[in-house]
């Protein structure tokens, strides 16, 4: 089902080149029109929020926490806090004490997930496509590229690749390598507990390459390049095309992406 998007003064799609395996020219293609949708930063943080947040897992404490104890208050007239205390004179209970109970622990019927309303989460994937065609945003997130027109589009025949070493000639050839270098440079020890739990390192996003639902096998070509992820036009969300709310990822698409793309958002004038 396509996502009808009513924009006002619609502009007509722009033509990109289409890029072989080796980098070459093979033909143009017309961009479907939802990437001239206006950027919404604020949409796309909030959608952000919204999928991150919907990840997290609730957590609380056992409600007698801390108070399986048998202590009791002296009362007054003894020179001691009027906190429970064991008979030997030992304080517990108490947040202050030691064992004793959280003074505001976490709860599990805590609302940790920001909701996100369906068109608003839809106008936000738009926008963030949308923001993968402006190279200034792409730069202005970091990423390091040495082409002038994007996003990046290639033939289907991506999916002939087998070996990751073909994929990084692949990336070369496209004058998009610089970036994948960017990230395995700035791969870094996580500071905290986190390194200890199987998430010690942290890398930083690179290419996203954007597929159709039926070349999902190129995944696992791509998977071993520092921070190259790939995601197929049934999954995409703004998790991919904004990491951390920031829109302008460097993103290749394929030609059959593009084309699916274009059906599922449709963009019409509101004039």
């Amino acid at each position: 089902m396509a996502h009808r998007l009513v924009v006002l003064n619609v502009k007509e799609g722009l033509k990109v080149p289409v890029l072989s395996i080796k980098g070459r020219k093979v033909g143009e293609v017309e961009l479907p029109k939802v990437f001239n949708y206006p950027v919404r930063k604020d949409l796309i943080r909030r959608a952000f929020l919204s999928a991150e947040t919907a990840r997290k897992q609730p957590k609380g404490r056992d409600p007698l926490a801390g108070m399986r104890r048998v202590g009791e208050s002296w009362g007054i007239n003894h020179s001691v806090a009027r906190v429970p205390r064991l008979d030997n004179g030992r304080a517990v209970m108490a947040p202050m004490t030691r064992g004793g109970r959280l003074a505001h622990p976490p709860r599990v019927e805590k609302k940790i997930h920001e909701l996100i309303n369906k068109k608003e989460r839809v106008r936000a994937i738009a926008s963030a496509l949308a923001a993968t065609a402006d190279a200034k945003l792409v730069r202005r997130r970091g990423h390091v590229f040495s082409r002038d027109v994007l996003p990046v589009v290639v033939t289907d025949s991506i999916e002939k690749i087998a070996k990751t070493s073909e994929a990084r000639e692949f990336l070369k050839k496209l004058g998009l390598w610089s970036d994948v270098e960017r990230a395995a440079r700035r791969t870094r020890i996580r500071a905290g507990k986190g390194k200890m739990r199987g998430r010690r390192y942290i890398t930083p996003k690179s290419v996203l390459v954007v597929v159709s639902p039926t070349q999902r096998d190129v995944v696992k070509v791509f998977r071993n390049l520092p921070g190259v992820d790939v995601v197929s036009t049934d999954m995409l969300s703004v998790m991919h095309l904004a990491p951390g709310g920031e829109p302008g990822r460097l993103t290749v698409f394929t030609k059959k992406a593009i084309h699916e793309i274009g059906q599922k958002f449709e963009v019409v004038s509101g004039e």
